[in-house]
């Protein structure tokens, strides 16, 4: 009998929850309770610049107009609603999340169905996806090896993926600034913008779960194992990385 290795994004953070089995849980509930203050938050981590590049990556790995898009992880709908200008109709478009809080306050376009789901557990039919994408939700899944054989099962023949980061930089000085924004200045702004308390706290966790994340090369190896090809991951600003791949035709 053999035993699976779980591949966890990253190891657990005890700090935060009890143990490993709780882990989902816990992440799933501090995603409902910011929900409302989440894209105020996610506007202030990425400076601006989020709607931007989140259209700029997902045509970079392939997205084009009339196809059909998987958005998982999707949260209040940023990457879904950045995916429904470039493909031109809203109800080509779905997105999948744990978090019900997240999906109540999801500002998308008339048309795209929001769906209650996990990256492991992806409530749609074999091949049904074009294009399948994710923002800045892989640190957050339980492992990484059922999550991405669930996106190749939906993914069509030849379908693309887009999964978006934010990982450490490479050098001594540019994580230092990162985490001095991240983990030190960013809390403090979201006590004063947010309306709920617990934004410092994701806030703090988001910094945990980014210092802590196994190394890209580890997320690439896990694509391929699940049998995506031409497998890549794009770096922007020495944070966002972007990490490509297809399904074989």
């Amino acid at each position: 009998m053999t035993t699976s290795i779980v591949q966890a994004p990253h190891p657990p953070l005890l700090r935060y929850y009890d143990n490993d089995r709780d882990r989902s849980t816990w992440v799933r509930r501090i995603f409902d309770r910011t929900a409302g203050d989440y894209d105020r938050l996610e506007s202030i981590v990425g400076l601006g610049t989020g709607s931007w590049y989140r259209r700029r990556a997902l045509r970079g790995a392939g997205l084009k107009r009339g196809m059909t898009v998987l958005d998982v992880g999707t949260g209040t709908g940023l990457l879904a609603r950045a995916a429904a200008q470039i493909v031109g109709d809203a109800a080509h478009v779905t997105g999948v999340d744990p978090s019900p809080g997240m999906l109540e306050h999801a500002k998308v376009p008339a048309g795209v169905l929001l769906l209650s789901g996990s990256a492991e557990s992806i409530p749609a039919a074999d091949s049904c996806a074009d294009f399948l994408c994710m923002g800045y939700a892989l640190r957050h899944i339980s492992d990484l090896s059922p999550a991405f054989a669930e996106f190749f099962r939906v993914v069509r023949p030849g379908g693309r993926l887009c999964v978006l980061e934010m990982t450490l930089p490479t050098g001594t000085v540019s994580r230092a600034i990162f985490k001095a924004w991240l983990y030190g200045l960013v809390p403090r702004i979201a006590l004063v913008v947010a309306r709920r308390g617990d934004a410092p706290l994701l806030m703090r966790y988001y910094w945990d779960t980014i210092a802590a994340c196994v190394p890209p090369d580890t997320i690439l190896r896990a694509f391929s194992a699940a049998g995506f090809v031409d497998v890549e991951r794009r770096v922007e600003l020495a944070i966002f990385s972007a990490y490509h791949a297809r399904k074989p035709g």
